[in-house]
């Protein structure tokens, strides 16, 4: 038990206004009617009566336990409440100033209610607790029917989200309830219920409001609602209705059969399709029928319209019928059959797997796979945007770079001595502008113009693994693209299909189905959404306007129409796979819940159906044999979702195929985007990047979407100062100790405040210590200057700081904790300066995702990491440049040592600008190096030996605890390694004496 519970925020003004019936006269506020009169003012107090509900507690005594807004608590257990009537007690307090109360019950033996550890934030006047539920009346005043005439009200708070709702009214010619009105009581879901005696009036004016200052007074207008039985639900007044909570007529009526059935077949598999059944309730699964081959008959439950049929028997027909199910279990008919006949099972090349060692080791090179190099033209798409990109006019396709391209270009990666390659998305992709891989369509499917024969991304995999390299795919959970993922659900987009959009809308074409690579042979485009679109309005329509023109125009000045691009508040994106709302704050919980952009429809991540789906889908690519995933988007998923759901998904499936040591080495690192120089995103715990490493510190309710709020609010509550702390990045002293892996949620995290301020490498050493303390273990953070997304200070260019302090930040990340992390291209400062992305504004040549394959022509091989055994043509004078001579020496070195590689570090006892020691101890391995970058530095309490520079070959022996070397020059480097092997690699134009 807590003697005094933290303290929530004061209440804001608007509570206070509410609560003592001032709202009318702030103009800031919503005012609940017109009419209500200013002797309101009267009645504000500072004092509050509150009533606690006990019949549900069945406790003998009960007491207060509160603290006015800004003031102390009471001592516990607070103050004892007296009997009210039957099943109520009450209290009233003297609050003095304070605009309300920080409140908690108890039975004064031990057991508390404290609203599920949040605490009740109360304001001032009349107030009632039931069974957590706020509201603003007086549950023992007289409020009989009397003999007068009555109305009974129902509100609907299904949309606003409600815990309580009082209405305030005055009877036509008489006065209005003092605010906030009378408190409703539940009816059912969604749904409050009153009823209020008017005398001998015929009707009342009324609005409503949650008692905490919002308030619906339709728009200023109030309601007018007679006598008998009303509905008011999203400002519609339904007079003489029927009980809105009455037990419903059972549903007996079944949905219509599916229409439209194909079936097609690609070797031992068969995707069968069709259009949604329709039904007088909502259509709930469907039921796919298979006959055909030595099985016999195999029913089938499925939750979306399409159903992928794997496995099945060779040159064998297969016959499909679907149904349709709804809730009450009513079954439609049979559809026609849809025939299709396999093929023989297609060969693949054996399933790779894992290298399964400590990703500390591992330099990691990040590609754009579209982007980086061709190897096979065939498979290169412009895409819609082609032309209007200015891509058609520098013959450059947006779809450029592949699979077999990368393959060529291992040994050019491996030169470079990098181990670890980071992809973007590998899953087929949908919209105009795709080529990066993060709008994904088809989850389960690999993007044909990846693909090459002979280069499948298996063979990709493969093809690293034996060159003792890693893959690290890059995966979405939290979204997909042109609107649906495939196999979950898809909803049909309704627009407008005049002259002037023929070009885009393209018209549906029977059988054909989008894989991104074929050309459409009815429009020969080379991009294909027919099966998206239809223009007829669509029943049960509720966007306003569809199909009238806007007014407006789009950017090549065709005429826009109202409802023409999807929204997720159109009603046709069901709650059960997708959120349906559009990102407001970004530091609030609907960054989490809630549309990034106008067609990366946002998955219900906390929905079962969803969860299952990408599961599934990510558990092929394990399968496959990568390395890790890279996390896109991950501070849009709940943390509780992520450590319940999603991790262990991961680890349980790599576990599963590759036994425990993979699944320890797994590696699995998200971009939490914090774009702030705060130790702490803004101060919001639950957007900060350290806040994925952990796991959950308390049990939340089995619901996922009701476990996200609340984690979000117990965290938020609790703050900064009462997160949890590690020291698995620091020495102890100059002994290295096993680090405490237990609170380790699975989750490794991008280095977002390094890079924020890798404008100048001081900057982001100093930053980067200044939140260790707060991740789990930040010698896993994965640490770069600029990528894809953003240069430092969320520059929306490439880095352009100069090679001298390129070199600098290397020779920092290649020594200091976490794993270097470099974007295509910084080896040659490729594209510096250049706009990182504009979309299909302007050309990719123009950008910083230009295409890099004209810097690699020629041939390259290698054998070791960090040199290459042979060159020619181009990617020989690109293996020349300084930069690049510099990278290769740092990984040459750092693959050496240890130390550099996977150690805790300390500045104890050191002087210098960018000095550190590092000490890696494991089994027989026992490596120490002191580092200092570009300046000098000198280093006390040190361990006495023999100590060799990885860099200059300098040998010193500390006989007294303390060494002093010098760095001369900008990203110079020094690396004196205890019983180190001495010099390491040749010298170049930074790393030299």
């Amino acid at each position: 038990m807590r003697s005094a519970p933290p303290r929530l925020p004061r209440r804001p003004l608007v509570a206070f206004v509410a609560a003592s019936g001032l709202l009318g006269l702030l103009s800031a506020v919503p005012d609940p009617g017109t009419s209500i009169p200013l002797q309101t003012v009267a009645d504000s107090t500072s004092t509050a009566t509150v009533f606690y509900y006990t019949k549900t507690k069945n406790w003998s005594s009960t007491y207060l336990h509160y603290a006015p807004d800004g003031g102390s608590w009471t001592t516990v257990p607070g103050t004892q409440m007296e009997s009210a009537c039957t099943d109520w007690v009450k209290k009233t307090v003297d609050l003095g100033s304070a605009a309300g109360l920080q409140a908690t019950f108890n039975n004064g033996s031990g057991t508390w209610d404290n609203n599920g550890g949040n605490n009740y934030a109360l304001g001032t006047g009349t107030i009632t607790v039931k069974d957590g539920v706020i509201a603003h009346s007086d549950p023992c005043a007289d409020t009989g029917t009397g003999s007068g005439n009555q109305a009974t009200v129902y509100y609907s708070t299904a949309t606003s989200g409600w815990t309580t709702a009082n209405i305030h009214y005055a009877p036509s010619g008489g006065s209005w309830t003092a605010v906030p009105g009378l408190g409703m009581e539940s009816a059912c879901t969604g749904w409050w219920k009153k009823t209020v005696d008017i005398g001998t009036a015929t009707s009342l004016k009324a609005a409503f409001n949650n008692g905490n200052g919002v308030w619906d007074n339709n728009n200023s207008s109030d309601y007018t609602i007679p006598t008998g039985t009303t509905t008011v639900k999203d400002r519609t007044v339904t007079t003489g209705a029927a009980n809105p909570c009455a037990t419903e007529a059972p549903d007996t009526e079944a949905p219509t059969a599916p229409t439209k059935v194909t079936a097609s077949a690609t070797d031992t598999s068969i995707v069968v399709s069709w259009e949604a059944a329709t039904d007088n309730k909502a259509v709930t699964k469907y039921q796919v029928t298979r006959t055909g081959g030595s099985k016999g008959t195999v029913v089938t439950d499925v939750g979306s319209t399409v159903y992928s049929d794997t496995g099945l028997e060779e040159k064998t027909a297969y016959t499909y019928t679907v149904k349709a199910v709804d809730a009450a279990g009513n079954t439609s008919p049979a559809s026609t059959g849809a025939t299709a006949t396999t093929g023989t099972a297609a060969p693949a090349p054996a399933a790779g797997t894992p290298l399964g060692t400590d990703p500390r080791k591992d330099p990691i090179y990040f590609v754009l796979t579209a982007r980086f190099y061709d190897g096979d033209s065939s498979n290169n798409r412009g895409g819609s945007q082609h032309t209007k990109s200015g891509n058609a006019a520098n013959n450059d396709p947006m779809f450029r770079g592949d699979f077999k391209g990368l393959v060529n270009k291992l040994d050019y990666i491996k030169a470079l001595g990098f181990s670890a390659v980071w992809i973007t998305p590998v899953v087929l992709n949908r919209s105009d502008y795709d080529y990066h891989g993060y709008h994904g369509y088809d989850f389960y499917k690999v993007d044909p113009r990846l693909e090459s024969a002979g280069a499948t991304y298996q063979d990709l995999i493969n093809a690293a693994h034996a060159k003792g390299m890693k893959i690290y795919q890059d995966v979405v959970y939290n979204h997909s693209s042109r609107w649906g993922a495939k196999g979950l659900y898809t909803p049909t987009v309704y627009g407008v299909r005049d002259a002037q959009w023929s070009w885009y809308y393209d018209e549906k074409n029977e059988g054909f189905e989008y894989d991104g690579l074929t050309v459409e042979t009815k429009s020969g485009k080379s991009y294909y959404n027919g099966d998206l679109w239809s223009t007829a309005e669509p029943s049960g329509n509720t966007c306003v306007n569809w199909g009238k023109p806007t007014g407006g125009k789009s950017a090549e000045g065709y005429t826009l129409y109202n409802c023409q691009w999807p929204s997720p508040t159109s009603g046709m994106f069901p709650k059960a796979y997708y959120h349906q709302c559009w990102i407001g704050n970004w530091e609030g919980e609907d960054s989490r819940s809630c549309w990034l952009h106008e067609d990366l429809a946002d998955f219900n991540t906390e929905s079962t159906p969803v969860q299952n789906y990408l599961i599934g889908a990510y558990d092929k690519y394990i399968d496959m044999g990568v390395d890790g995933f890279r996390i896109d988007t991950a501070v849009h998923i709940p943390r509780v979702t992520w450590n319940r759901r999603f991790l262990p998904a991961i680890y349980d499936r790599v576990t599963q195929k590759f036994g425990t040591t993979a699944a320890q080495n797994f590696y699995v690192f998200g971009e939490v985007g914090a774009f702030v120089n705060d130790k702490w995103n803004r101060g919001s715990v639950n957007h900060s990047a350290q806040f994925f490493t952990w796991k959950e510190r308390k049990e939340y309710s089995a619901d996922d979407e009701t476990a996200a709020i609340e984690q979000f609010n117990y965290e938020n509550n609790l703050g900064t100062g009462n997160q949890p702390t590690s020291t698995n990045a620091f020495l102890n002293g100059n002994t290295y100790h096993t680090p405490d892996r237990s609170q380790f949620s699975g989750m490794n995290i991008i280095d977002m405040r390094m890079h924020m301020n890798f404008s100048d490498a001081q900057n982001a050493y100093s930053n980067g210590k200044d939140s260790d303390d707060s991740v789990n273990d930040a010698t896993y953070n994965v640490v770069y200057v600029d990528s894809h997304d953003y240069g430092p200070n969320k520059s929306s260019t490439r880095y352009s700081g100069g090679t001298d302090a390129w070199a600098e930040n290397m020779s920092l990340m290649w020594t200091f904790r976490g794993i270097p992390t470099l974007y295509y291209g910084s080896e040659i400062e490729f594209q510096k300066g250049k706009q990182i992305d504009c979309g299909p504004t302007c050309p990719l040549a123009s950008t910083g995702r230009a295409y890099y394959g004209d810097n690699l022509e020629g041939t390259v091989t290698a054998s070791e990491f960090g040199k290459a055994d042979s060159a020619s043509g181009q990617v020989a004078t690109t293996l020349s440049q300084p930069l690049v001579k510099h990278l290769q020496r740092l990984n040459q070195i750092r693959r050496a040592v240890p130390a550099l590689q996977m150690g805790q570090y300390s500045t104890d006892g050191i002087s210098g600008s960018m000095a550190f020691k590092r000490r890696y101890t494991s089994g027989s391995t026992d490596s120490f190096a002191l580092v200092t970058v570009t300046g000098d530095a000198t280093y006390t309490g040190i361990p006495n030996g023999t100590y060799k520079d990885a860099v200059t070959g300098d040998t010193k022996t500390v006989t007294n605890g303390t060494l002093s070397v010098s760095a001369p020059g900008k990203g110079n480097l020094r690396v004196y390694v205890l019983n180190g092997p001495g010099k390491i690699g040749t010298d170049g134009p930074y790393l030299k004496q």
